[in-house]
């Protein structure tokens, strides 16, 4: 890139500065193709330990605090998200554009495309983000063996949907489709590892279980968010729970109706 660069044809300050701006930009474009470069070894990385079994599910999602990951990559997605839940201030997402994201966030389209896939990846580790949050404040781990945890993950589905404008009164604003699915993906992904970490010989697949767990959480804290004049969460999430606690249970036989 500046294998021409001749420094001893320098005889002015004008010259000097011309060199300069050169240099600047050889090392910004150096630093922006790291980044990416950085970005893809983090993707490679990821990609690597979900094939092993590993656990990236909601915490990976959310970029957590106990991560190993490059300083610059955490704040480029930072930038991203922040500059995502800005816009979802002004319009609905199906209106966001990623070029919209990009100029909010001053971080190029090419660098966006290295973290995320589309607005709809990005939108995912939004909410994964805020969602765990809520999650590490109650402590949740979830590992499969018993439902307990079900209660924390319900709770801070109540928490979130309440803390959406307008929560716990009539003009509540609730989530559009897309921002609905990120949530039950993260919360499914969630409870998928933990059912993975203790396999059984249940008729009813892990992936099922979680799919079917996840729906029913969510629209548990849904139905209770809109609810006007509606009980504690506390007391929300104690029968839902037990409604649906049975299902963490291994299924061995079904009986004909």
């Amino acid at each position: 890139m500046l294998e021409d660069l001749d420094l001893q044809a320098i005889t002015d300050v004008a010259g000097a500065l011309r060199v300069t701006a050169r240099v600047l930009n050889v090392v910004e474009k150096l630093e922006a193709k790291l980044e990416r470069v950085t970005a893809e070894n983090q993707r490679l990385w990821d990609e690597n330990n979900r094939l092993k079994g590993g656990q990236i599910g909601y915490m990976r999602m959310a970029d957590s605090a106990g991560e190993t990951i490059d300083p610059r990559i955490r704040r480029t997605r930072q930038l991203l998200q922040r500059a995502l839940l800005e816009l979802l201030q002004k319009k609905g997402f199906e209106e966001i554009s990623v070029q919209d994201i990009s100029e909010v966030s001053t971080v190029n389209r090419a660098t966006f495309y290295a973290h995320y896939a589309d607005k709809f990846a990005l939108l995912e580790c939004t909410v994964g983000a805020q969602f765990n949050e809520l999650l590490e404040k109650r402590g949740v781990t979830f590992d499969g063996t018993c439902s307990s945890p079900l209660k924390a993950v319900l709770l801070s589905l109540c928490d979130y949907l309440a803390g959406l404008p307008g929560g716990g009164s009539a003009v509540q604003i609730q989530p559009s489709p897309h921002m609905e699915s990120a949530i039950i993906a993260i919360v499914r992904r969630m409870i998928l590892d933990g059912l993975k970490q203790h396999p059984s010989e249940s008729l009813l697949p892990a992936e099922m279980a979680a799919a079917t767990i996840s729906w029913a959480l969510y629209g548990a804290a849904k139905e209770w968010s809109q609810t006007p004049n509606r009980c504690a969460s506390e007391h929300c999430a104690e029968l839902v729970v037990a409604l649906i606690s049975p299902l963490m249970r291994p299924l061995t036989s079904v009986t004909a109706g």
